[in-house]
């Protein structure tokens, strides 16, 4: 099939434009993404209606089948996140999840402490985002929920620490991805002032994005900072709490949608011991993958050089399947009958085939926007005359735009950090770091606000709250913390200096606080 090549037109941009802007026109996130993806099929098969329907099959197919084989990274996620929905309703069921909000009832004093309990955890779990997220949320909503804290700060919470923490250290899956690609840059133009690894580490500081982000995330819980429809939320959250939790369409409990019966001799070691177990798992499956990978090229074992290699898919499946072992045996061991077992299996697996069909749509309409060339057009909007100081401001944009149009940070790493490299390459090689730099903090910011990332998502999915809702919630933050990093990236720009450049993130940094505090209080 011939497809119509849109990778200099700016069209190419319509399909996402359609589905994000009917996404948050409509809150209907699969008829905005279907129609988006169908409006991208006649385009790129130049309106023949049987064509598109050939287009539209083989693309949905894609996401199951690649290349005459098993969509791996697709399915390894599907997978990951049934056995998590089935190993969250074991928790649920042997009353380990009851167990362990009665004794933050007794540690935990108030809302802002079961908040930052679901910060911190976001901050230390920083493996992988998409394990950030929906373990986290699996910890911390039964005690957010008995705090009167709203689902969508929950997921607010979750989405702004784990995308964060991820990109900012360099052992995690994010970390060792773009690793590769730096040390790709570096060895393409004669950079050996410092390794992959080195030029990783001097990156962090210049993230601003990143670092300001997970400021807010803490600044948000302390200030109580609640504006816009996230203000709406909280407000109904506090009511709920005030009438005994009332169910609504935003606060339903696992036990209390779906009829799981929570056992009465339920502990807290019954929640801890299997998440510890799943996060260890995980984590001994990243390094061994890696270390199989680095075996097969005859390369010695190194942490780091595992992660570079390691099979994140299959890592997550693993590790999700003996968390899921060691849920059984919390149950098994208070003899609960084979029947309440399997019931709850199948409610948790049911559970998240929401999100399953949302990230089904999400990843069709990357297949779309990829076809389409989007990311190709945007980035050729940088190659022209503009003045070397605007340089890493005008790459955090563009990366935002990119990403929150293709819904992908990952993909728009893989696109902008090579152009960026080559831009700075050819133009003035001092700017190598802070356009590189740009581009991981832009990738980022558009990932948060976009309605079809996975990540968001997943964020979503693990504070079990309706996925426009934390879309629509999230965007004041973000936005507002893109706005402090475009002033660190001019700065940056103009005076090559960190630390001048943190100044003046963190001066206006602390001019949206005050600001939202005002709006906060109204």
């Amino acid at each position: 099939m011939t497809l119509v090549d849109f990778a200099t037109s700016s069209l190419s941009v319509l399909p996402a434009i359609i589905a994000l802007g009917l996404a948050i026109i409509t809150r209907r996130v699969l008829i905005s993404l279907g129609l988006g993806i169908i409006f991208g099929a006649l385009l790129l098969t130049d309106f023949s209606l049987l064509e598109s329907g050939k287009y539209i099959f083989n693309t949905v197919k894609g996401v199951v089948i690649e290349d005459g084989g098993i969509n791996t990274w697709n399915m390894s996620i599907v997978a990951f996140l049934v056995l998590l929905g089935m190993m969250t309703a074991l928790l649920t069921l042997s009353g380990g999840t009851r167990a362990f909000a009665n004794w933050a009832l007794e540690h935990i004093k108030d809302k802002r402490g079961a908040s930052y309990l679901a910060a911190f955890l976001g901050v230390f779990i920083f493996i992988d985002d998409y394990f950030n997220s929906l373990a986290v949320g699996s910890i911390s909503r039964p005690v957010t929920d008995r705090f009167g804290v709203s689902r969508s700060k929950l997921a607010y919470i979750l989405d702004s620490t784990a995308a964060p923490m991820c990109i900012l250290m360099p052992v995690s899956s994010w970390g060792a991805y773009i690793m590769t690609i730096i040390g790709g840059i570096l060895l393409s133009h004669g950079i050996a002032d410092y390794s992959a690894l080195g030029a990783y580490v001097r990156l962090i500081p210049m993230n601003f994005y990143a670092l300001f982000t997970l400021l807010m995330v803490f600044a948000v819980i302390w200030f109580k900072l609640d504006i816009g429809l996230m203000k709406e939320h909280e407000i109904n959250a506090e009511a709920r709490l005030n009438e005994s939790h009332k169910e609504d369409e935003d606060h339903v409990d696992l036990h209390d949608e779906f009829g799981v019966e929570e056992s009465e001799h339920g502990k807290v070691s019954d929640l801890i011991f299997p998440i510890t177990t799943l996060i260890l798992a995980t984590l001994f499956f990243m390094l061994y993958t890696g270390n199989q990978a680095l075996s097969s090229s005859e390369l010695p074992f190194s942490v780091l050089g595992a992660f570079e290699n390691t099979d994140v898919g299959a890592s997550l499946c693993y590790g999700a399947l003996v968390g899921l072992m060691f849920s059984l045996i919390t149950v098994f061991k208070q003899k609960l009958a084979p029947k309440l077992i399997g019931k709850a299996l199948w409610i948790g697996a049911r559970s998240m085939f929401g999100a399953i069909i949302i990230l089904f749509f999400a990843w069709s309409i990357g297949s779309v926007i990829g076809d389409m060339k989007t990311g190709a057009y945007l980035s050729s909007l940088v190659q022209g005359n503009i003045g070397l100081h605007w340089l890493p401001v005008i790459l955090f944009i563009l990366s935002g735009l990119m990403a929150f149009s293709t819904g992908t940070s990952w993909g728009t790493f893989g696109i902008m950090l090579p152009i960026a490299g080559d831009m700075a390459a050819a133009s003035d090689i001092s700017l190598m770091l802070p356009v590189l730099s740009a581009v991981l903090a832009g990738s980022v910011f558009g990932d948060h606000c976009s309605p079809i990332s996975d990540t968001t998502i997943l964020s979503s999915t693990g504070a079990r709250c309706k996925h426009i809702d934390h879309v629509a919630t999230q965007l004041p933050y973000a936005l507002s913390m893109a706005a402090v990093s475009s002033v660190g990236f001019i700065v940056l720009g103009f005076t090559a200096s960190v630390l001048m450049s943190l100044a003046a993130s963190f001066a206006v940094f602390s001019m949206v606080i005050a600001i939202m505090k005002m709006l906060s209080k109204r």
